[in-house]
């Protein structure tokens, strides 16, 4: 029985158990042998303890030949991996205890798993995730490129790890191939249902395999809903009415989802570039990051003068007008609407059906107009609800909803560059409605932002949750 504080192989002085299934036991350990030099204030050498991670495997009891074989497989391909983000092979060993067990020791990686952080409440952005897919394609790059070709096949948000470093790490080669399977041969299955693609469950993985994975990981952390409890079409995962992320993105999702290998990207560099080709990679990309700290640090009307938002202790506050110098346009239809109703008012007086006819019009014309120029819209967000209050003249409608409840704040591009509909929302809450995230409601606000403005106002909101 392996217990905290214990040392093995002379060496490993197991510290806390990380994980746990049949015959498998994860440790983070001390290496006795090792130390590492820190700093401290005033310029003294700190010395501080080498962690380690151990990988435990009990052969007997649940484990068989083939578990045991893959779990050498792991050690001989980390041995040979030299990459950055994928934790460094430290030693292989065996131990006699209750079982016969083998021991494998990698570097360990301080940071959080993408699947923490999901069970955490993290609500991912659309740019933080088109940043985790490049990070993850520049690794899988790395791998698809070696001779043979190395496969990880079990790409999901609990084997990637974002590091302190804020940099993605891929790790648990447990499943890993190194070779392409003969036809007629026998295969272990492997992989996890929901992120693995049909080839892989039959025994034909290939590069675009761990493709498919990983778009289904980044499926699960825009949606915050895994991949095996969303529905399907033909095979195909049905996703974007869960976020509103731009059609490109959505589109490259698609393809490297696809059911059908033959329709994916083939390797990862086909994917990356594919990816470094959008829109993502122009100035805009870093209009996150750029506008929350222009927010933070200098006076919205840098960035608008229609949205001014309010950083209390207590609350968020977001207050969007709408009315502005682009509303020109619809300050001239306004007034070319009322000359034009003066001679239907005055032939109503005569006939009375044309007065039914004029407010009609009028309603259907001009009320959205009026709403446009002379609306407001009110966002309140604290530590347990939000509203979203929008005031025409007299008339108020509120909508509330929970803040635990909240799965994403997206950003309707479609709605800001439509050239054809003036009136799309560009700003969406999407929460579930139950426990389970199949149920899901939307709120929308903000009509006829510019891009700028949406994903300013998104990302106050997403940093203000993340932050409290």
């Amino acid at each position: 029985m392996l217990t905290s504080g214990q040392i093995i192989n002379q060496r490993y002085q197991l510290r806390e158990k990380l994980g746990k299934n049949a015959g498998r036991q994860t440790w983070l350990a001390r290496d006795l042998r090792r130390q590492k030099n820190g700093e401290r204030s005033g310029g003294e050498v700190a010395i501080a303890e080498y962690l380690v991670v151990v990988k435990l495997l009990a052969f007997g009891a649940d484990v068989q030949w083939e578990d045991l074989k893959l779990f050498e497989r792991e050690g001989q391909i980390l041995k040979q991996l030299d990459h950055e983000r994928i934790p460094r092979y430290q030693d292989y060993f065996s131990l006699e205890e209750k079982y016969l067990w083998f021991g494998l020791v990698q570097e360990y990686i301080p940071g959080k798993s993408l699947r923490q952080l999901l069970d955490e409440g993290k609500r991912f952005s659309e740019l933080e995730v088109v940043k985790i897919a490049k990070e993850i394609l520049s690794i899988l790059v790395y791998l698809h490129n070696a001779q043979p070709p190395i496969l990880h096949r079990d790409i999901k948000p609990s084997n990637l790890i974002l590091g302190t470093d804020n940099h993605i790490y891929l790790v648990d080669f447990g499943a890993v191939q190194d070779r392409a399977a003969t036809e007629g041969s026998t295969f272990t299955v492997v992989g996890t249902y929901g992120y693995a693609p049909l080839e892989q469950f039959g025994g034909k993985a290939v590069p675009a395999s761990d493709l498919y994975a990983l778009g289904a990981t980044l499926i699960h952390l825009l949606t915050r809903t895994s991949p095996a409890e969303l529905p399907t079409k033909n095979l195909t995962l049905q996703f974007r009415d869960r976020t509103s992320i731009k059609p490109q993105f959505a589109k490259w999702l698609e393809k490297i989802t696809s059911p059908a290998v033959e329709r994916r990207y083939q390797n990862a560099q086909q994917a990356l570039n594919a990816l470094k080709e959008s829109p993502y990679n122009q100035p805009q990309v870093s209009i996150n990051s750029e506008l929350s700290q222009a927010n933070r640090n200098l006076d919205s009307v840098l960035i608008s003068r229609r949205v001014k938002i309010n950083h209390n202790p207590n609350y968020l506050e977001i207050k969007i007008s709408r009315l502005g110098l682009k509303s020109l346009k619809h300050i001239g239809s306004v007034i070319f609407l009322l000359l034009l109703s003066i001679p239907i008012v005055g032939l109503s007086v005569l006939f009375f059906p044309f007065s039914i006819i004029f407010f009609v019009a009028f309603y259907f014309s001009c009320y959205p107009q009026l709403k446009f120029l002379f609306g407001n819209t009110q966002i309140i967000i604290d530590d347990r609800a939000f509203s979203i209050k929008k005031h025409f003249l007299r008339n108020v409608t509120i909508e509330k909803g929970l803040i635990e409840n909240i799965i994403d704040i997206s950003v309707n591009y479609q709605a800001i560059e439509s050239k054809t509909n003036d009136f799309g929302d560009a700003i969406t809450i999407n929460t579930k409605t139950s426990n389970k995230y199949r149920e899901y409601k939307q709120f929308t606000f903000a009509k006829k932002l510019s891009e700028k403005e949406a994903i300013w106002i998104a990302s106050e909101i997403r940093h203000w949750l993340e932050n409290h």
